[in-house]
């Protein structure tokens, strides 16, 4: 992996967010040549360059909008690799703003593909979601069509080599404005806790976990194919009583003191999610950490040459949360911990 992003000029999209930051917290270590951070946020960028202030040579903070393909154009001069991390990510948000969800998960998307293009980047990694399979949200169906217009680039690529690949896991403990951030705020203030329903089911990971096969991704990526990572479960009730008993006594309180409240499914979101719809089964490879959906044949031969892996659909239970191994309490408490402690 050293070797990689040795050297390597990197941009990444949504740069000081939850993943875009510690995709860059991970590659520093790995000696690239310098890292871009891309983002609209101009107190977060501040509040990083106080935190990478001894990569001050390595990294730069640039401030703008993957809506504004102008300075994107910009951004890209000379770069190697993209980290496409910038999204609106919020269900209630997107059901309620679609047509900026539209704005910045497609129309944005569609302008970090063009300006990668014109720039002669060598390869852009997206960062998608479990939300995309069988979307009932208008967030799963806008990052749907941002994974589409990444395997589409096949069909137009001509003479440029970028290379174009997705990444799709679920719900991240620890990411901003994440159920546990929620929770801890309720802990705190001594509110309820909302809950949706105890029953519903997640697939989980920690941001490094996250990040980690990201990384790993970008290097085997070979062009417009979709890496879906594999992720424990967990139901919606155990995790809120395991991040509980977390918070509780850091507050001074006992676990059995804090309240919640049933509020019911919200609009767009699903009881269980499933990290392959049924209609991609059949184009799935699998490897220890992931499965990949190609987008053509020559491409599926090439990774069955590689991978002495089958078609994915051996046991089409995994792939839904509501089936998938479930995290026991303590690993919950243990990824709970990781996410306060590394991001709290």
């Amino acid at each position: 992996m050293a070797q990689g992003f040795k050297n390597k000029n990197i941009l990444v999209t949504g740069g000081t967010g939850s993943i875009g930051s510690e995709i860059v917290r991970q590659l520093l270590p790995l000696k690239p040549k310098v890292i871009r951070v891309f983002a609209r946020h101009e107190d977060r960028h501040f509040q990083l360059m106080q935190e990478w202030a001894a990569h001050a040579d390595k990294v730069r903070f640039i401030v703008g909008d993957i809506r504004d393909k102008d300075r994107l154009a910009l951004a890209m001069e000379g770069v190697d690799i993209v980290f496409h991390a910038a999204a609106l990510k919020h269900v209630p948000l997107c059901e309620y703003n679609p047509f900026e969800a539209v704005k910045t998960n497609i129309v944005g998307t569609q302008n970090v593909i063009e300006a990668a293009r014109a720039a002669g980047v060598s390869q852009v990694v997206g960062i998608s979601t479990d939300k995309v399979a069988e979307p009932e949200s208008v967030l799963g169906v806008s990052k749907l069509m941002a994974e589409k217009l990444f395997l589409a680039t096949y069909f137009y690529k001509g003479n440029k080599q970028t290379k174009f690949t997705c990444v799709r896991f679920g719900n991240v403990l620890g990411s901003r404005g994440s159920i546990l951030s929620l929770i801890k705020g309720h802990v705190a203030d001594g509110t309820s806790i909302p809950v949706t329903d105890p029953a519903m089911t997640r697939f989980f990971m920690t941001i490094p976990e996250a990040v980690g096969l990201v990384l790993d991704a970008a290097l085997r990526g070979k062009g417009q194919e979709v890496f879906v990572l594999k992720m424990p479960a967990a139901r919606l009730g155990e995790l809120v009583k395991a991040a509980i008993a977390y918070y509780a006594p850091l507050y001074g309180k006992k676990p059995k003191d804090v309240s919640t409240t049933i509020i019911g499914k919200r609009k767009g979101e699903k009881m269980h999610e499933k990290l392959l719809a049924d209609y991609e089964i059949a184009d799935a490879l699998e490897t220890e950490t992931m499965y990949i959906l190609t987008p053509h044949g020559s491409a599926f031969s090439e990774y069955k040459a590689v991978y002495p892996a089958s078609g994915a659909a051996r046991n089409r239970k995994h792939f839904s949360s509501e089936h998938a191994r479930k995290l026991s309490p303590k690993e919950l408490r243990m990824r709970i911990e990781e996410a306060d402690r590394n991001h709290s």
